[in-house]
């Protein structure tokens, strides 16, 4: 027996539904005669009643079926989304220190700041501070 399923159009469906209801017979012997499994055309009927609002409580209708299909997709492509902005971007100076402390430069001299860095900062945190430079 093969492990792929068929599919059938929902005209199909519909078709076998309806000889289900207008017939007589049981789903079983409907399934055997149109060719189809007796589970499978049990849950096309058991859909259509669900659809016509004459299943059991609970039970989701196709057009229910299908929002909660394309609700849950648009889900997770928001989540990926927010996964990515999530990421950190490098930084256009080159500088990936996120901290805006006043750095001294390299010779060091008459600042208090240790250690020495090659550059400083000015206390902005933005650009070189030029009363260091020596």
């Amino acid at each position: 027996m093969s492990n792929t399923s068929k599919r059938y159009t929902a005209e199909f469906k519909r078709d076998a539904v309806a000889l289900v209801y207008s017939s007589g017979k049981t789903v079983t012997e409907v399934a055997r005669e149109i060719g189809v499994s007796p589970e499978g055309l049990r849950n096309w009927v058991n859909q259509d009643k669900a659809d016509r609002g004459q299943g059991p409580a609970g039970v989701l209708t196709s057009d229910e079926r299908e929002e909660l299909r394309r609700l849950r997709r648009e889900n997770r492509e928001q989540q990926q989304t927010i996964e990515v902005l999530k990421k950190p971007r490098p930084s256009s100076r080159g500088n990936r220190r996120s901290s805006r402390a006043l750095r001294v430069h390299r010779c060091g001299e008459g600042h208090r700041d240790e250690p020495r860095w090659p550059w400083c900062l000015n206390r902005s945190g933005f650009g070189r501070d030029l009363s260091c430079w020596v």
